[in-house]
């Protein structure tokens, strides 16, 4: 087993060629700071660009996989270029995610808001424990959504329900994750990770070039609509952030 080094995530590669990428943020629930969103694109990068990793397996450490925005520690964009490098260090994560050539297996585990419902969604096969739960709570604070969830969505569970699930915010179990598309399978909390390195090591034993033509070819068809969202929810949310009443409602946010 080798183990990789980042500030807030835990990281390993077996020898079947399973790298292991796991938020370890556990006492916020694995909420996004900046530290997280850099580690995550660098760790993901890290992956895509090592030929000894085959399949990468995304989780997080402890009781949620990821719940959206750290509000201890936000630290709100005072002006458009601190928005814009906030949002574009967002957007890259997705973009080492979604168009790496290594699939990728989500271990979902507890909440997925915001922010990691996205990082959910990016994933190529999504596995939730069944007592996992998510939402987007964008609308109500006054920014939007990023990840590509505006083009990803539409394709997974059809525009409408994606109107209600961005515009409204309501709250999904995994099970209804799961009937409407969204969540590939759902297992018992405590097989989680099991049944994500089981799925990550049948993938690890197909012809790995063959693999990464799949995904290419499956986001390629999509790639113009993929970069489009980003770069239309990129410049919603730096207009977000630079809304005075945005600060005061992220804050307020329960």
């Amino acid at each position: 087993m080798t183990t990789f080094t980042y500030a807030t995530i835990l990281s390993s590669l077996d020898a079947k060629g399973v790298r292991t990428i796991a938020l370890n943020r556990p006492g916020s629930l694995n909420a996004m700071n900046r530290a997280l969103i850099d580690d995550v694109a660098r760790a993901f990068d890290d992956a895509n660009a090592c030929p000894d990793t085959k399949i990468i397996v995304f989780t997080g450490e402890g009781r949620a996989f990821c719940a959206g925005d750290d509000r201890r520690e936000h630290v709100h964009p005072e002006t458009e270029a601190e928005a814009r490098d906030l949002v574009e260090a967002i957007q890259a994560a997705t973009r080492a995610i979604t168009f790496g050539a290594k699939p990728v297996v989500g271990a979902i585990n507890g909440w997925a808001v915001g922010g990691g419902f996205e990082w959910a969604i990016n994933c190529d096969f999504a596995i939730w424990g069944e007592s996992a739960r998510a939402f987007f709570p964008e609308m109500s604070l006054g920014v939007f959504v990023t990840g590509s969830v505006t083009s990803l969505l539409p394709a997974l569970v059809g525009l409408q329900k994606a109107r209600e699930m961005l515009y409204l915010g309501e709250r999904y179990s995994a099970g209804e994750l799961k009937d409407i598309g969204l969540a590939w399978r759902v297992v018992p909390d405590a097989e989680l990770r099991q049944a994500a390195q089981a799925v990550a090591e049948q993938l690890a034993l197909l012809p790995q070039d063959a693999i990464r033509r799949m995904k290419h070819a499956l986001n390629a068809s999509a790639v113009c609509s993929i970069e489009q969202a980003l770069k239309l929810e990129t410049e919603a949310t730096v207009a977000g952030f630079l809304d005075p009443e945005t600060t005061q409602r992220i804050l307020s946010f329960q």
